[in-house]
């Protein structure tokens, strides 16, 4: 017989069909509708249950870890494969294995993440500086608590904190961790949410359980007094700066440099590298001084090796001879990462809600929250307290009269009639006859009941005690006193990262000492560069040239001169002289879209070389205008190497000159009309990409077809050409300046 579909059954499918019906339909939306309904509730998702830590110092992820591996007894136990770990876990956490291990991995002391690792590892967990030391798969290694979890969970089975269901409804899990100490200072925590970003920097445990007292004492006491400066992991050295800190101390925001830290093998010539800034790596740093040492920016290395194993980090540079250690790693900490910025934002959810917060702020939150605890605690003693004294007075009514109670529980004919009729015959209520109910038959001697009773007066005392201490704000502060004391002598270790206070050599810049001697510098039309001293130049012969190049500018200058190659899609690459080796006129030279690093089919169209950024450019376009900028606008702070925008894309380039001086230029156009311009006649602009001013009318179809210096000699009668005002047409030529003119073509 046919069943007929629940109507409930029957209206999901209408609804499946009716979504596939309209698929690809699209249907018009408010954006501000969109966002409210799909980006808001994963913004705030984001925001609140994954990238931002919380007042215990730990995200949702690191919590549910920890939780599971003290429900595994991991604590006092032995350690355990990861795996297994990682699969319990996966009841409270159910985004996968490989996110879950990867936490363990940060958490662990094989990682080297953290000053006070969660994780106590064996195995393979990888390095925190090293980009490319992976860690083993979870089979392979184990885990347990570290002995510093003992703080996180010492309360936790005592209602000190509230308990939510999982993500299915089979367990609870905690809500916050009861620390005992002020872990969201002592261990780094970094996370990006949607639209903002945490980044707490880790101190020192000993200064901030130090601090943490001091604030409890007197609220108005100077943090940078016992808080010296953050503490990391890996060493190396604080750059102090009073400022900066007390800006972080006080907004909870600023960047702090840290700098590694090196030894020198006067015998083997050598720097070696031990300690480097959190947030770069071993591999980083090779990197870029590669890079350095192919540019020729660093000349002092002959060699560098990564020497890092069980021991420990280490890096090698291998010295040439002669060079000065100090001045090498004064200038590598200019331009690499062995000096980098570890940028603060103490962004924590507090009550649920995101607040960027200053170190006393976030001490004092915390002391809140773990004032909550112990009052929780205590309240939970007190209660068991109250409860068994509850009972042992009930036991103490029995003691006046054994055999009454024994005789009332022979002579009751039914078991559940036997706590009715002891709460009758003493006057005692039903817990205190149940208590009195389930005492052994040997325990019914005078000595036995005697002895629970004298815990009564114990008991009276330990009650009076925890109501004046739950009514005294004092005392609950003494108690976390006395509690982050004990923390700092069992876990407080010396710091690791060093203070070093810099002097006025350190502000200065790190210049690389380059022998500046005259130099004669040639450019091709194809893009060839040669740099030739002198004395090199007056014995050589013809230069060697690609066929079908020729020289197009010859100068001299000094080999200290800055070089600006303008490239015909309106960028400007910058250089040195000192960046080229001296070479030879007998060789072709360093072609220089190779050198500089060109984009695909980039040509130079224009050299200009200056010692000090002084005088002008004057570019002249195809559509007739002329365009003078200051020299100084190329001049940038940061030594970058390539600028956009050098000059405007309006119209075609026809030409480029450099000049000191104002002076005039001959302007031919396509229809052969000539145009004496004088460059004073055009303004000096600071915007590089400007379109410049009309110095030539055109007519339809017309262009400027080539620009030159004017020369005395070059026009029979220079005045006809000059016009008063500007833009002019300028003039058709006479017979006797074309020739001229064909000579300058």
């Amino acid at each position: 017989m046919a069943t007929k579909k629940p109507k409930k059954e029957e209206k999901r499918g209408s609804n499946a069909n009716a979504v596939i019906e309209n698929a690809g339909v699209m249907v018009e939306q408010p954006i501000v509708q969109t966002l409210e309904k799909n980006y808001m509730p994963y913004a705030i998702s984001v925001i609140v249950s994954r990238a931002i830590p919380e007042i215990d110092g730990f995200k949702p992820s690191h919590r549910k870890l920890l939780y599971t591996m003290y429900k595994m007894g991991l604590l006092t136990g032995a350690r355990t494969k990861s795996a297994n770990v990682v699969g319990q876990t996966m009841r409270l956490n159910p985004h996968g294995d490989g996110p879950i291990y990867e936490t363990m991995v940060r958490l662990s002391r094989g990682y080297e993440a953290l000053l006070h690792p969660y994780v106590d590892s064996k195995g393979n967990f990888g390095k925190a500086f090293s980009r490319d030391m992976a860690f083993a798969a979870s089979r392979y290694t184990e885990v347990k608590l570290d002995a510093i979890c003992a703080e996180l969970f010492g309360d936790i089975d005592k209602d000190t904190v509230d308990m939510a269901d999982n993500y299915d409804n089979t367990m609870r899990e905690p809500t916050l961790l009861p620390v005992s100490f002020p872990s969201v200072l002592v261990n780094s925590n970094i996370g990006i949410a949607v639209g903002m970003a945490s980044s707490i920097c880790p101190f020192n445990l000993g200064e901030v359980c130090e601090t943490t007292i001091a604030l409890l004492r007197n609220p108005d006491h100077n943090v940078m007094e016992t808080l010296k400066a953050p503490d990391f992991p890996g060493g190396g050295y604080v750059v102090y700066n009073e400022k900066d800190l007390r800006t972080i101390y006080e907004t909870g925001r600023g960047g702090i440099k840290v700098r590694a830290r090196y030894t020198y093998d006067k015998a083997g010539n050598c720097i070696d590298i031990t300690q480097i800034p959190p947030t770069t790596t071993v591999e980083a740093i090779m990197d870029k001084i590669v890079e350095l040492v192919k540019s020729g920016k660093i000349r002092e290395i002959a060699d560098m090796r990564d020497e890092t194993d069980l021991s420990g980090l280490k890096l090698t540079l291998d010295l040439k001879r002669g060079t000065d250690p100090d001045r090498l790693m004064a200038k590598l900490f200019k331009i690499t990462p062995l000096e980098d910025t570890f940028s603060c934002n103490f962004n924590v959810l507090i009550g649920g809600m995101p607040r960027v917060c200053g170190i006393k702020t976030l001490i004092t939150e915390w002391a809140a929250f773990r004032e909550n605890c112990v009052r929780r605690r205590i309240y939970f003693d007190l209660t068991k307290k109250k409860e068994k004294l509850h009972l042992l007075q009930g036991l103490g009514k029995i003691l006046l009269d054994i055999d009454k109670a024994i005789h009332i529980v022979r002579e009751t004919e039914e078991e559940k009639e036997v706590v009715p009729n002891l709460m009758i015959g003493f006057g005692i209520d039903e817990p205190q006859a149940d208590y009195v109910a389930e005492i052994k038959l040997r325990q019914l001697n005078r000595e036995h009941i005697l002895k629970r009773l004298e815990e009564t007066d114990q008991l009276a005392k330990d009650i009076a005690l925890m109501e004046e201490t739950l009514n005294d704000r004092k005392k609950v502060r003494a108690l976390i006193i006395e509690e982050l004391k004990n923390v700092g002598k069992k876990y407080a270790v010396p710091r690791r990262t060093l203070l070093y206070y810099p002097s006025e050599e350190d502000g200065l810049e790190a210049v690389e000492e380059v022998p500046d001697y005259p130099v004669h510098l040639f450019f091709t039309r194809d893009g060839y560069f040669k740099k030739i001293t002198p004395q090199s130049l007056r014995m050589s012969g013809e230069h060697k040239l690609k066929e079908g190049d020729g020289i197009v500018q010859a100068m001299e200058t000094q080999n200290s001169a800055e070089l600006l190659f303008f490239t015909d899609k309106c960028q400007v690459y910058k250089a040195k002289a000192s960046d080229f080796e001296d070479t030879k006129a007998s060789v072709m030279g360093d072609y220089i879209p190779a050198k500089l690093g060109f984009d695909e089919g980039e040509q130079t169209v224009y050299l200009a070389v200056t010692m000090d950024y002084a005088g002008y450019l004057l570019f002249f376009f195809e559509n007739g205008k002329a365009a003078k900028v200051d020299l100084s606008g190329y001049q940038t702070k940061t030594n970058r190497k390539k600028l956009v925008n050098a000059f405007s894309d309006a119209s075609a380039l026809v030409a480029v000159m450099q000049i000191l001086e104002d002076r005039e230029y001959l302007v031919t156009s396509s229809a052969g009309r000539m145009l004496l311009v004088h460059s004073g006649s055009v303004n000096a602009k600071s915007t590089r990409n400007t379109q410049g001013v009309a110095v030539m009318t055109l007519k339809k179809n017309q262009f400027v077809k080539s620009v030159v210096p004017f020369e005395e000699d070059m026009l029979a009668n220079p005045h006809r050409y000059r016009a008063k005002n500007l833009p002019a047409a300028g003039m058709m030529p006479r017979m006797e300046d074309q020739g001229e003119q064909l000579k300058l073509d």
